[in-house]
């Protein structure tokens, strides 16, 4: 392997969510009277932290990000009902990092309390050295939630890459100086990670393996 350690999103890059993600929003937009924004803006902002999103998709209400975001919360926990399920392939390519003596850690724009229950839900907890959560560090693409994983596992940028599905992922990789890869199966498309620092781009999770050896 390349790397010593893989870093992960989570949303579009492990589990299928950003259909979920973007009903949750249109449901909050209904709720509150606030026009929905079109499919493409809504998907651009998953990645940020959860108030940066609400107030970059809807700046006129941005004074009430905060109850925006506690309106999110309920309607994705106990409201929607749109299913989501690990990419094929997930827990095959962690559990070959592993067996490889790779460190694997998670980078997402999701709390504490919703990347904790997805972990034990999907029965993958055990697979990740260290997580970091917006709850933690600053919104990507500040650097601040990669800055903070590499120097508590003393690894150097050079043996370390991040893995995600949009440009934020590939931008705070950038301001880290540590590689990225792009996946396709959430937000970015192809052509718009190829626009991105990405040194690989993965249609399928397995793919992910040719990338990092």
């Amino acid at each position: 392997m390349k790397y010593k350690l893989v870093i992960l999103d989570w949303d579009g890059t492990v589990m299928d969510t950003v259909p979920k993600i973007v009903n949750t929003i249109n449901r909050v937009a209904d709720q509150y009277a606030i026009p929905r924004a079109s499919e493409d803006d809504t998907k651009s902002i998953i990645g940020l932290s959860l108030e940066t999103a609400l107030e970059t998709l809807f700046p006129a209400d941005a004074h009430r990000s905060t109850e925006l975001a506690q309106a999110y919360k309920h309607i994705y926990k106990e409201v929607d009902s749109t299913p989501t399920k690990l990419f094929d392939g997930v827990e095959k390519v962690l559990k070959q990092l592993v067996d490889q003596g790779v460190k694997i850690a998670v980078a997402t724009g999701k709390s504490r309390q919703g990347l904790n229950r997805l972990m034990v839900e999907t029965g993958l907890e055990s697979y990740f050295i260290t997580t970091r959560t917006a709850d933690e560090a600053q919104s990507k693409p500040s650097p601040d939630m990669l800055n903070q994983i590499i120097t508590e596992l003393s690894v150097a940028p050079k043996d370390a890459v991040m893995i995600g599905d949009t440009t934020i992922d590939m931008e705070m990789a950038r301001q880290a100086g540590i590689d990225a890869i792009g996946v396709t199966l959430g937000v970015a498309t192809s052509e718009q990670l190829e626009a991105t620092s990405a040194m690989f781009i993965a249609d399928e999770f397995e793919q992910l393996i040719e990338g990092l050896t």
